[in-house]
């Protein structure tokens, strides 16, 4: 349940979050997100904490990017339900640039994350799922993903 997708049709750029999570939006609205690492260009101002190496989002501050024109260049970007503990060890942050551990199957950065998201250099835009369903709807929509264990091969 480890995807990248390198190239579509169905992207205007890496790694614009509202048209990657496209198929599965109806079922992140009740998530927190927890953002690090982040390079970006948005069209507007984000609710992003730029004194802070991490920070945490609710679903209602996350829709707001999601409404925006922002293309994730690099950055670890984490999903959780909402009645998930987020437990952020401040030590050891997401991140994606020169991190081998991204392209490993199933490696979580933050273990009880249910998703995680990784821009990485805008070419490549990693998604892994914990959520069978949640990963099965997104392979539908995107077809042409390639099994993260299959493109490290």
């Amino acid at each position: 349940m480890n995807w990248i997708i390198q190239k579509t049709e169905k992207l205007d750029f890496h790694t614009n979050l509202s048209e990657i999570l496209n198929p599965i939006l109806k079922e992140i609205e009740s998530f927190n997100w927890v953002f690090s690492d982040l390079d970006f260009i948005s069209d507007k101002e984000l609710p992003i904490n730029y004194e802070q190496e991490f920070f945490v989002l609710t679903s209602d501050e996350f829709k707001e990017i999601l409404n925006s024109d922002t293309q994730f260049i690099w950055g670890a970007i984490c999903g959780f339900r909402k009645d998930a503990e987020i437990a952020v060890d401040e030590d050891n942050l997401p991140y994606a640039e020169g991190n081998d551990l991204i392209w490993k199957n199933g490696n979580f950065q933050i273990p009880n994350s249910t998703i995680e998201i990784m821009a990485v250099d805008s070419s490549f835009t990693i998604i892994k799922f914990k959520d069978k369903n949640l990963s099965d709807i997104f392979k539908n929509y995107f077809n042409e993903a390639i099994e993260l264990e299959n493109f490290n091969s």
